[in-house]
């Protein structure tokens, strides 16, 4: 169809911070941040987080859209999968969501 976007990176500025999904260590340290609409205690120095702007002809640059936390996870198509499996992702009550995660050099012999 002929359709282009531009992908940007945050890496190099403080857009993480500005848009709340880096937290300098001082930060956490200091008490709750602010993360996905709410404050937070806790928090890990980085968290998920997604935005989309459009810009008009006139250069003007609009927020259009953001999801923070779980709610971009379509954009992983392993989540997509695991979440058909019968026991899911496997994720249990401790609050450790990701104990399933291995990397490859990490699985034993």
């Amino acid at each position: 169809m002929g359709w282009t976007f531009a992908w940007v990176s945050s890496q190099h500025n403080d857009f993480n911070y500005d848009f709340r999904v880096s937290f300098r260590k001082e930060d956490l340290e200091a008490g709750p941040v602010e993360y996905n609409f709410g404050m937070q205690k806790g928090a890990m120095e980085e968290l998920h987080g997604e935005s989309m702007f459009f810009k008009d002809t006139d250069g003007t640059i609009y927020h259009t859209y953001s999801s923070y936390a779980r709610a971009g996870e379509e954009l992983a198509g392993t989540y997509r999968f695991l979440d058909l499996a019968p026991l899911g992702r496997n994720e249990g009550p401790d609050g450790n969501m990701m104990k399933w995660m291995r990397r490859h050099d990490e699985y034993g012999t």
